[in-house]
């Protein structure tokens, strides 16, 4: 990777750290990591930042899918309950792979093989791999058909299947249709080039995203005055500071090849602000100021002309209508208008949403997303199903790192519900927990934690990490565990079912 120097990263690690008193094994010990895992590069395994349950229990669980909460709850099970049979629906040999390092893979930091890993290599002790995709779900029964017509009984079922990305719901990009983030995605790819856009939301996206990026500032550094503009559609979608993230890493990269000056840099969020915490929507603002990005709030990319290289969006808004005397309040009036906007590079986030088979059937609901109670993430009607990461319907949650929390309640939950039949009040509840790296230039990330109370996590006695920092300034010591720790602690620390 371009721009690591591990000895000189230790020496500034350490010169941060001194200031504050503490040393770097202190911590990582304060981010419930190993200093071993530091000092290799990331290439250690994180050590056991929390305990196992230990439980006698016995049953059939069945869990639907096989990515980062899929796994790592299979694992944590195994290792909690060793006489359950344990059985994952996982037909993507790739599942596995580090899905928050595509960022770098499209800013040109890391190659498209480092974040490559095989499903295989994480299946825990006597678990079962069904190579096969779920397709019909009768909880009432309590049985799930696979696309080859394998039919599985289980006694507790956990749904992790992730998210779709719904290429195809804007117009002109309908041959890239819908795509999972795992597995092989050139069809997607050819798809999103030859409309001269890019996507960071899959491996082979983020690298053609590195590929098309290069150009455009190749263009920029002879003279050309270029047009970059970057989406955020209005639906959920995983990792929400990835859009922002790639347009910071082009903005550096236009930096380091003296070309920033021909460079227009535009964001187009649906939503009306940076982020839901207004702490850390001050501070991008504030931080898009500094650096000369342009931003439209309330646009929804809606369709793509790669032949002239337009960008439509739907800009939305509302106004106040007339009086109504009834309800003695104001009507509101919802107003839209198209925008067409010119581009040389188009970073698209696409729409996002439930696999159809899962939000159509009896376990899913109106939105699509699985129903879950949000502090046990027991399903809503089934009490012997759970969900967790991207299919969740929780207020906020779509990160690695809410599933890493999340896991570890569904599994001591799942657990109380086969010894005892219920979910006693004593079990740890998940409280929202989400973080996100905002990369915001090649050395500096702003790490932004926060639960669905709103509430910034990372500064004070709530905090996750370092609490004596504050988590809205851009900092190098986060850049630092963003490329050395979180993939380690991600790929050998949630996997092993221990962090």
């Amino acid at each position: 990777m371009e721009n690591r120097n591990l000895q000189r990263d230790l020496e500034q690690l350490d010169s941060i750290l001194k200031e504050q008193g503490i040393s770097r094994r202190d911590a990582m010990k304060m981010m419930g990591l190993s200093s071993a895992a530091f000092m290799m590069g990331g290439t250690s395994e994180a050590e056991a930042a929390t305990e196992v349950r230990a439980s006698s229990a016995k049953g059939k669980v069945l869990i639907i899918g096989g990515g980062l909460a899929g796994m790592s709850t299979a694992a944590r099970l195994r290792n909690s309950a060793p006489d359950v049979e344990i059985t994952v629906i996982e037909p993507n040999p790739l599942s596995t792979q580090y899905q928050p390092g595509q960022t770098l893979v499209g800013g040109g930091l890391w190659p498209k093989s480092e974040i490559i890993y095989h499903r295989d290599d994480f299946i825990p002790s006597d678990v079962t791999i069904v190579e096969e995709k779920a397709v019909e779900f009768d909880p009432d029964n309590n049985t799930v058909t696979t696309d080859k017509g394998t039919k599985i009984s289980y006694d507790y079922m956990i749904v992790a299947a992730g998210i779709v990305l719904n290429y195809g719901a804007i117009k002109g990009l309908e041959a890239a249709g819908e795509a999972y983030a795992a597995g092989d995605n050139k069809k997607l790819v050819d798809v999103l080039n030859s409309v001269g856009a890019s996507s960071i939301y899959t491996a082979d996206g983020a690298e053609a995203t590195w590929e098309n990026m290069q150009k455009f500032i190749a263009d920029a550094k002879s003279g050309k005055k270029v047009n970059g503009v970057f989406t955020h559609p209005n639906t959920p979608i995983k990792c929400g500071g990835a859009p922002k993230k790639i347009m910071y890493l082009t903005n550096a990269r236009l930096n380091e090849a003296g070309a920033r000056a021909n460079a227009n840099l535009h964001f187009y969020p649906n939503g009306g602000s940076m982020f839901g915490i207004k702490d850390y929507h001050t501070a991008i603002v504030n931080q898009f100021k500094a650096r000369d990005f342009k931003w439209s709030y309330k646009h929804n990319l809606v369709a793509v002309d790669g032949v002239n290289r337009i960008a439509t969006f739907e800009h939305h808004w509302e106004e106040k209508g007339a009086w109504d005397e009834d309800l003695e309040e104001y009507s509101v009036i919802k107003k839209t208008e198209e925008v067409k906007v010119p581009y040389d590079f188009l970073h698209i986030t696409p729409p996002m949403k439930a696999p159809d088979e899962i939000a159509k059937s009896k376990i899913g609901s109106k939105k699509g997303w699985v129903p879950v109670k949000k502090e046990t993430l027991q399903h809503a009607k089934y009490k012997n199903i759970f969900a967790l990461g991207d299919i969740a319907a929780v207020p906020m949650g779509k990160t690695g790192g809410s599933a890493r929390k999340q896991y570890k309640v569904v599994v001591d939950n799942l657990i109380s519900m086969m010894e005892t039949g219920s979910i006693p009040k004593t079990n740890k509840e998940y409280a929202g927990y989400t973080v996100c790296p905002l990369i915001t230039n090649i050395g500096t990330v702003m790490l932004a934690e926060f639960n669905w109370a709103s509430k910034k996590t990372g500064s004070g006695k709530n905090a996750a990490l370092l609490p004596f920092l504050d988590p809205t300034q851009e900092r190098y010591i986060w850049w630092l565990l963003k490329i050395y720790l979180l993939k380690p602690m991600t790929q050998y620390g949630m996997l092993s079912g221990r962090a």
